[in-house]
């Protein structure tokens, strides 16, 4: 409708702010809206259109930026009290790419204290709330992202993911979210002091369906051909039309992790959906116990080395759960540290020659149902004790280790009508197929698409 030009980018973002003022005070999904830069954007857009000109793959579509990404000119606070009057003047790499693609930068979605969990709160902005209950948490580390996008406050929304932050709460609001193979999406700036050659923490898309994300992915990807982690893109064909004969591993647990009764019941119905739809389902996993002790220490690792002199210095003004990391990753020995990169490589390879023999492998996105805004992180889950915010993560933090892609669909909801999501794992640098598959099934998973009862 926008390149035939039946609607205006002025008409939709329209109507999406209408829907953000009456929606948004519920949620706190949005945190900062740019409404004047917006329509500003939005006028540019149409005048684009109407001289012809070459028009980005998201021209006209609003979207607002998870608040840990730099955004020129619009306030960036990171969730944090230390940047809660932070203007950048630059674009974080990935946020440029948006907008040369096309998209209206409107605003800001709502994030962790530096990103640091998967409940969405902080001092600067509060708390967001998850519109299948808003006594509920969205998940998080890109819990705004993910309510904002199934409130249908935005057609989709940017999400990093370093142990769950992505999928996690696209689990917990029934939206799509991909976490991307490490190179596909240009996050790091090193000249901004990021991390190069950081393979944990990625950017990807957050939409309503994988059709949507794929959409948004293709303004997203593109990298600086000079960074270490820089992905060209490479066919990844064929992709599938539908499930029938996709070759799919099981796992309903990864290795006998505890995940709540009602999420494997959900998952279990989901399963034979896809059986039902011509899917290969078989019963099996890589091994992963050893993910975890690698994902601990070269998250240490990365806390250490962002934050070890703001621990030092603004210690009072840090949550306890980021001065335990932070702690964690200062007391980390150099023998830890060289084990943990030794076991990181031998990681990705038992899972590369796992998927040899399958299309994806399906595990749950999250090892639980959306649990109270009031608490903070699970301690426990099925009477297991969960030792640090982290833990209750794992059926996503172990796939990071492994570095492939990973999606997390919608598969359902629970008997008191909570969301669950499916974690689905492709082939190393095969998003786009994932992407396919994904769509492929939600097509027999969702066919009429789960939305809130706003």
């Amino acid at each position: 409708m926008l390149r035939g030009r039946k609607l205006s980018a002025r008409e939709l973002l329209r109507a999406y702010t209408d829907r953000i003022e009456r929606v948004n005070p519920r949620l706190n999904a949005i945190v900062t809206l740019d409404a004047e830069g917006a329509a500003a954007q939005a006028a540019a857009a149409d005048d684009a259109a109407a001289r012809g000109d070459g028009l980005g793959p998201l021209h006209g579509l609003p979207i607002a930026i998870k608040d840990l990404a730099d955004t020129a000119g619009m306030r960036t606070t990171y969730g944090s009290p230390l940047f809660a009057d932070h203007v950048p003047d630059a674009d974080a790499a990935h946020v440029a790419l948006l907008r040369a693609a096309g998209a209206l930068i409107i605003g800001k979605t709502n994030t962790p204290e530096f990103g640091a969990g998967s409940q969405t709160f902080n001092p600067v902005f509060g708390v967001t709330r998850n519109p299948w209950d808003t006594a509920l948490t969205p998940g998080g580390s890109s819990g705004g992202a993910a309510a904002a996008v199934a409130a249908g406050l935005l057609p989709f929304a940017d999400g990093s993911d370093l142990a769950s932050s992505i999928r996690n709460p696209s689990a917990l609001c029934a939206v799509t979210g991909l976490r991307t193979t490490p190179g596909v999406v240009g996050s790091a700036d090193p000249a901004r002091g990021d991390d190069a050659f950081d393979a944990l923490s990625v950017c990807g898309p957050i939409a309503r369906s994988a059709a949507d994300a794929a959409l948004l992915l293709s303004g997203l990807r593109g990298t600086d051909a000079g960074l270490p982690l820089a992905r060209p893109r490479v066919a990844d064909l064929p992709l599938p039309k539908n499930v029938a004969g996709l070759r799919i591993a099981w796992s309903d647990d990864l290795g006998g992790l505890p995940v709540e009764p009602e999420v494997t019941r959900v998952l279990r119905r989901a399963r034979a959906v896809l059986e039902d739809a011509g899917a290969v389902v078989s019963d099996a996993e890589p091994p992963l116990d050893d993910a975890d002790e690698v994902f601990q220490v070269l998250r240490g690792v990365a806390m250490a080395g962002k934050f070890g002199e703001t621990i030092r210095s603004r210690r009072d003004q840090l949550k306890d759960t980021l001065i335990w990391n932070i702690e964690f990753g200062l007391s980390l020995t150099a023998p830890r540290i060289a084990a943990a990169i030794r076991a990181h490589s031998a990681v990705f390879g038992r899972m590369r020659e796992f998927l040899r023999d399958f299309d994806v492998f399906a595990l749950p996105a999250a090892q639980v149902l959306p649990f109270s805004v009031d608490k903070e992180w699970l301690t426990e889950i099925n009477g297991v004790p969960q030792e640090t915010y982290i833990d209750w993560l794992r059926t996503c933090s172990r796939i990071t280790v492994t570095a492939h892609p990973a999606v997390s669909v919608p598969a359902g909801l629970s008997a008191n009508g909570l969301p669950a999501g499916l974690q689905l794992v492709g082939r190393y640098g095969g998003d786009d197929r994932l992407l396919a598959i994904a769509e492929a099934a939600e097509a027999v998973l969702t066919p009429e698409p789960l939305r809130p009862p706003l």
